[in-house]
């Protein structure tokens, strides 16, 4: 037996690993490598068990091409991608390419050559649409930099914060809060406890995280955008904002504070269900100055307040709180990560002006627009079935299963109206069953890859990088394809050439994967080959930053009219129980799954055979139900079926389930949800947490 490194890449936080190889060339099993000085040795159970996805019986080792029957049936991968882009074309020539679209999954944005090359080949198509996971999940946090405006000086670290607030997110769990470390996120958050951070947590349930908070405020779900405009109406009446920082960086501090009188700590404290004295006591903690001055700190939110309804207003909100305090490097701070992947570049004391992209140019025959050259998920199934000029008729979909992951039931009827839909995963997933073609791809453990530099500001709070090379050969006589490589090769067949970081991508030969990521990262604050040297990743010796005095004359839009008015309607909602369906439904992450994947393996299934329905063992015994049984959940738009799991952290009235389970494997939440019932009229974002559901014994074991 040996050892090798590589990383985990379920998730941005990319655990380094230590395989152990067996005789014959197969993981035995997998740890966490300590050597590695920024994961420390850790790695989660989903990172611990990719070697049974590689092993996996279910895996698909060849391409297969759905036939006239409903089956599928094996094809070779030049005569797949020949047909393909023969298909291709044929649509673009009849409907136009913006018939064509893409759709980035989970599985795309970790994989830094396919997340660059899939949106490049619908660009280069001459097509407007690309899609992705983001505007079913967190895009309430691109909506705010374009009607807000960003900080070009970026963030504080989380070891230099006093407080760290966090909302609707457990990032012990779920890996994914960006003001949060990322990596050996336990070990971070005992060490920044242990130098006095004060933590405050908003979230319905105790959960891990909240385990360790200095103050825990258990708001109903769907309640986010009210409490956080209850913390900013605390905030602004106790002065206790930075008022030099809001006079030089920000627009609107008075009619942002008339903004938010309706929303009073005693106002909002039943409609949350959080006392009064305890808002107070959060925005005192997080805002108060310290008897050394201004405290340093953020906020952040993770899929609950962005999920729920007004989830573009929490955000903002959110990023208000931010905003009145102050809480930005300024001129003459150290910068955290002056970048090793990313290009080095200067941040500065000053505002990136808002943007509003969705208002002008482009918009959708439904009249959206598009975010950082985006469309909006939640739209594509009546794209399919439009009959105009509008209409999608071909999508490729990497590395994620739409299908499952879209809101409403209806999603499988429209994608199966598609002239052709591509599906590039290793598993026959939901999305796969409808697809004409699934073309299996090489397996993290198969290929080349590096984090990318899109999300290096975000996730790696130090100098930190690890480049990783294939340690596992492809199965004997599969026939796999490298992500990127399909789009490649679709191009060559369809005469278009890809460009990647600015320059255009060789045509033939075959391009080398490692060539192609020192194209990437070309001009990368490290040189790709030092990158590649540094044997299980580490950090790099780079040039300390300092945070330069800004030039410019951008000013934070804290309270535009869109925002003021979603306020005033916030304040005039008329909220109350629902006598019929008296719960409220709150979306909860799962320590064993990302997402749609992985749910089949082995270790993965036996922790964790279904996604439950979690509630407190106190509404348990009120309905008479007993843990383990089986409920029906039922919603305005639809209703499951699930097991009951008692769980005591749960907040009376919340019943909680993960999202992406379903199709022969748990129970698929989104059948409680609808497309078009709330959803922002920004983003199309629609309302998957927060809303109200009945629990009760399925009819048929009521009649027997």
């Amino acid at each position: 037996m040996r050892e090798v490194i590589n990383s985990c890449r379920l998730c941005a936080g990319q655990c380094s690993l230590r395989l152990t190889l067996g005789d014959d060339g197969r993981v035995v099993s997998i740890r966490g490598n300590h050597e590695n000085p920024v994961t420390r040795g850790y790695a989660c159970i989903k990172g611990l068990t990719l070697h049974e996805a590689h092993a996996s019986p279910d895996r698909l080792l060849h391409p297969v091409k759905r036939m006239d029957d409903g089956t599928f049936s094996k094809i070779p991968m030049a005569q797949a991608l020949d047909e393909i882009a023969g298909r291709l074309r044929s649509i673009v020539d009849r409907h136009g390419p913006d018939a064509v679209a893409g759709f980035r999954g989970t599985m795309n944005y970790t994989n830094l050559l396919a997340n660059a090359l899939l949106p490049e080949f619908i660009r280069a198509l001459g097509s407007r649409s690309f899609f992705s996971t983001m505007t079913i999940d967190q895009s309430a946090k691109w909506i705010t930099a374009g009607r807000l405006g960003a900080w070009a000086g970026g963030r504080t670290p989380m070891r230099d914060c006093d407080v760290l607030m966090i909302v609707g997110t457990n990032p012990l769990v779920s890996l994914s809060t960006f003001n949060f470390a990322l990596q050996n996120p336990m070990k971070a958050l005992k060490e920044a406890r242990a130098r006095g951070m004060k933590l405050i947590v908003i979230d319905p349930r105790v959960t891990e995280t909240a385990k360790f908070a200095d103050l825990h405020l258990r708001p109903l779900p769907g309640e986010d955008a009210a409490l956080l405009a209850g913390l900013l109406h605390v905030i602004l009446a106790r002065g206790w904002y930075d008022a030099d920082f809001c006079e030089r960086f920000a627009d609107g501090l008075d009619r942002l504070s008339d903004a938010v009188a309706p929303f009073a700590p005693h106002a909002i404290a039943a409609r949350c269900g959080v006392a009064a004295a305890e808002i107070e006591a959060a925005a005192q903690l997080f805002a108060a100055p310290s008897a050394v001055g201004q405290k340093r700190g953020t906020a952040g939110s993770g899929t609950a307040p962005n999920m729920g309804p007004h989830s573009n207003l929490a955000e903002h909100l959110l990023e208000c709180i931010n905003v009145v305090c102050g809480r930005y490097p300024r001129a003459g701070d150290p910068v955290a990560n002056p970048g090793v992947v990313a290009p080095r570049f200067p941040r500065s004391e000053q505002v990136v002006a808002p943007g509003r992209s969705w208002e002008t140019g482009w918009k959708d025959e439904q009249g959206f627009g598009v975010i950082f050259s985006e469309r909006m998920s939640a739209t594509l199934p009546d794209a399919i079935r439009s009959r105009s000029s509008g209409r999608v008729a071909a999508l490729i979909v990497d590395g994620g299963n739409p299908v499952n992951a879209m809101p409403g039931s209806d999603c499988a009827a429209a994608f199966a109206e598609l002239e052709l839909l591509v599906s590039i995963d290793p598993f026959v997933n939901e999305t796969g069953r409808l697809a004409h073609y699934i073309l299996p791809p090489l397996m993290m453990f198969e290929r080349h890859d590096l984090g990318g530099p899109d999300f290096e500001p975000h996730v790696q709070q130090q100098p930190y990088a690890q480049y990783v090379e294939p340690v596992l050969e492809p199965p004997q006589g599969s026939e796999l394809i490298d992500d990127w490589q399909v789009f490649w090769e679709l191009a060559n067949r369809l005469d278009l050439t890809l460009q990647l970081n600015g320059k255009p991508v060789a045509r033939d030969p075959v391009p080398d994967a490692p060539g192609l990521i020192a194209q990437a990262i070309a001009g990368s604050s490290v040189h790709f080959e030092t990158i590649r040297q540094a044997q299980g990743g580490g950090l790099f010796d780079v040039e300390p930053m300092l945070v330069q005095t800004g030039d410019g004359t951008a000013r934070f839009a804290i309270a535009p009219d869109d925002v003021v008015a979603e306020l005033a309607e916030l304040a005039d909602e008329q909220v109350g129980p629902d006598p019929a369906r008296p719960f409220r439904f709150s979306v909860r992450r799962m320590r064993e799954v990302q997402n749609t994947q992985y749910h089949a393996l082995p270790t993965i299934h036996q922790r964790v055979p279904a996604n439950p329905v979690w509630m407190h063992p106190g509404d348990l015994a009120m309905l008479g139900l007993t843990d383990g049984e089986t409920v029906r959940v039922d919603s305005r738009h639809g209703e499951i079926e699930a097991a009951l799991a008692a769980d005591p952290t749960m907040r009376r009235g919340v019943v909680a389930m993960s999202h992406g389970w379903g199709g022969g494997i748990g129970a698929n939440v989104n059948r409680l949800t609808d497309r078009i019932e709330g959803r922002d009229p920004i983003n199309a974002m629609p309302v998957l947490t927060g809303f109200a559901v009945g629990v009760s014994r399925p009819i048929a074991k009521v009649q027997e």
